[in-house]
Formats: structure tokens, sequence, C-alpha cells
């Protein structure tokens, strides 16, 4: 029997349901952020007329990822995943909508206020990796969150080749130029919200936890208490840390390769290229990773992934924007990495603490994780405009090195898991 027939076979009938429902609305919200992001960086240039206008469009998003990951997980601690997850792509459809009217009003302040709010699609998409945890087996929710990971491949591959079509379509029928494209995603995220609310049952935390235990005080959920829970569990603070530094050094190198290319006069296909690679190595082989976690161990997979960050930032830092092969074997390696810190990260954190306190754990986690996204997109132009993007490189290695370190550490004792 090969390892996905043997994993599909200890699955409940419940979790498969719940799996099916999470893999599809996945599916669902990675269209409507990649159809989203491909156009919003344009239309804020253009609405403003500044480039860095433009470029806060992308910031604004993750910082309303990092922003909705709070509420979120108040929401699943104190109702369950179903209302949580729901609550956050109905978010993002209302965010759509009023980028759509930013679009429509020529305003760029609006435009941005709505990508802020559509950011709560990217902290429900994160969140939905950890509900597929929460019925899964002993040693099987690795593989069973790498599925929901997995799936959104799918959203942000078709997702920008969707945003011309949409905008065409927008403009036939009278609206503003890259309004239709917003109003497109308004749709697929309400759709999304719907699958979510209408389809996920049993709620996966629900049956896992029984009734919903006391919300905490606004200052300590997820804060206080998730930092008390996360301090106290070696193993949830080394998943935490991994989790945060594989992504804000993917984060960090994949988002000035473009302008290294562009320097070494790289035209738009070449680039678009080096970056669906990268976006593949991010995503496509994540159940492969997930079955690396669950068979040979959580903290064996993360120093694989620092491994591979690492290898990517020596061989971006020794490549000249001329040299695109070595970039994209350079940005390859840095989406495989990635996976591997989010998949075996995720997994490691979601057994380390008891289950009435996943959900506030498991947020301020995705709060970490996309503020140190934004930090490091932010520093990460400072660096080149200052310096060089070997220079960024370099910064990007110093804190691989010292992860990588804790991680042999913890190689030599055991980590507590708590179901």
């Amino acid at each position: 029997m090969t390892a996905s027939k043997e994993a599909a076979a200890t699955r409940s009938p419940a979790q498969r349901r719940v799996l099916t429902v999470l893999t599809t609305t996945q599916v669902l919200g990675g269209i409507g952020v990649a159809t989203g992001l491909a156009i919003s960086t344009l239309i804020a240039a253009r609405l403003s007329g500044s480039d860095a206008i433009g470029g806060l469009a992308q910031t604004c998003s993750v910082l309303g990822a990092a922003v909705a990951a709070v509420p979120l997980a108040r929401t699943a601690t104190r109702r369950g995943r179903r209302p949580a997850l729901a609550g956050a792509y109905g978010c993002a459809a209302a965010g759509a909508l009023v980028a759509a009217l930013g679009a429509a009003l020529d305003s760029w302040p609006v435009l941005l206020a709505g990508l802020f709010l559509l950011g709560a699609a990217t902290a429900g998409g994160l969140a939905a990796r950890y509900a597929a945890t929460d019925l899964s087996q002993p040693g099987h929710a690795a593989r069973d969150l790498s599925i929901v990971v997995w799936a959104t491949t799918i959203g942000s591959v078709a997702g920008p080749n969707l945003a011309d079509p949409a905008d065409r379509a927008g403009q036939s029928l009278g609206l503003a130029a890259g309004a239709g494209p917003y109003v497109f995603v308004t749709g697929v995220f309400a759709l999304a919200a719907l699958g979510v609310f209408a389809l996920l049952r049993p709620d996966p935390l629900a049956a896992t936890a029984g009734p919903r235990p006391p919300v905490p005080a606004p200052g300590s959920a997820p804060g206080g208490g998730a930092w008390a829970t996360l301090l106290a569990s070696p193993g949830a603070g080394l998943a935490v840390a991994a989790v945060v530094v594989s992504h804000t050094v993917m984060v960090a190198v994949m988002s000035m390769t473009p302008v290294h290319l562009h320097h070494g006069h790289a035209s738009l296909t070449v680039v678009g290229v080096v970056i669906s690679l990268h976006i593949a190595g991010m995503f496509a082989l994540s159940p492969v990773v997930g079955w690396l976690a669950d068979r040979f161990g959580r903290v064996a997979v993360l120093l694989l992934g620092m491994a591979q960050l690492a290898a990517a930032a020596v061989l971006a830092g020794l490549s000249s924007p001329h040299e695109v092969k070595l970039l994209t074997v350079a940005l390859v390696l840095l989406g495989l990495g990635w996976s591997c810190g989010l998949v075996a990260g995720s997994a490691l954190l979601t057994e380390s603490v008891p289950v009435e306190r996943r959900p506030a754990v498991q947020g301020l986690s995705d709060l970490l994780m996309n503020g140190g996204a934004a930090a490091g997109g932010v520093l990460a132009g400072g660096i080149v405009a200052l310096f060089s993007y070997a220079a960024l490189a370099g910064v990007a290695l110093a804190l691989v090195l010292p992860m990588t370190a804790a991680l042999l550490a913890a190689r030599r004792r055991p980590l507590a898991t708590a179901r």
C-alpha cells in the first residue's frame, strides 16, 4: 500500500469530509488572493502616480493577514473553525468590494483599505491548514495539513491568469478599469465563505475539543495566554521560530529577486517564469514534505528546510543579475525550504500545545509569521537600496544559521507533545 493510500485508509469519514471541504475552499481562496494581488500593485501605482504607493499594495494585504489572525483565533476558540473561516472569507469578500470601489472612484486610499481587509483571506487560508489537523490520527498531522497547503497551488497558478479576462468582462459591463477583477474576487470569496459555513460539518475543532472553553480577556487572547503557552512548551516555541524564520527569509529574498533580475535586463517573461517555479517549489511538493515529516520527524524536516534556505541564500548572493539559471535554482530551493518550514513547523506546533489552547497559539504563530513577512519585505528593499542584493542574501543566511543550531540542539532531547 502506498503512503498516500495508507494515510487515506487511516482517516475517519468525518476527517475525509473536512479535508475535502477545506481543500476545495482553499482553491477558491487561493484564486481570490492571487487574482487580487496580481493587479493590486499596478492599479495602486496608476491611481496614485507613485511606484512607492504601488509597493504598499502587497504590504497592506500582508498586514491585514497579520491583524486578522487575532480575531480569527478568538472566534475559533469560542465558536469553532467553521464560523472563524467563514468570517475570514466574508471579510475578504467585503475587502474586495471596497477595493473595486476604490478603483471605480480613482481613490488609492480606498483601494489600500480594501486590500487590508482582503488580507483576511490569507489568514483564513493559513488557519485552514490547522483545521486540517484537528481530527488527524496521531502521526498523520503533517500529511493532512500538507494537502490543504498543496491546494493553494491551483489557486496561485489560476488566479493571475483570470485577472485580465475579469477586467475586460467588467469593462464590457460598464465597470471602471481595474474594478472587474475585484468584483470577481468578491464572488469567489463569498462562495468560499458559504462553502465553509454550509459544509464544514462536523466542525473539526468542536469535534476534537468538545465545548468551547471560556474566552480569555481581550488582552490575553491570543496574546498573553498564547504567549504563556508558547513559552511553556519548548516544542511550540521551536516550531513558531522555525515558521517565522522560514517565512521571513522567503518573502525577503523573493520580493527583491525580480528587481535583481531587472538590473540584468531580464524580460517580464523571464521574471515570471522564475517566480512561477519558485511558487511551484513552495506548494507543489507539500504532500511529499508532509509524508517526510510524519515518517522521519518534524525536526528532521525542519533541518532539511533550513539547509535548503541556506543554500538558496548562498546561491542568490553569488548570482549576478545576468545568471538567470542560478537564480532560478536559488528561488526553487527557497520555495522548498519554505514548504519544509511551514508544514513541519505547523505540525510540530499543533502537537506541542493542549487542544483547548491550539487556536490561540496558532493565531499567535500566524500573527508573528505575517508580521515577519511584512518587516522582511520592507527591510529587504532598504538593504538592497543601501547595499546590494548579495547583502540581503547574507542577512537571510544570518537568520537561518542560528535557527539551524537551535534545531540541531533540539534533536538531542525529546520534545513533549500534547493531544
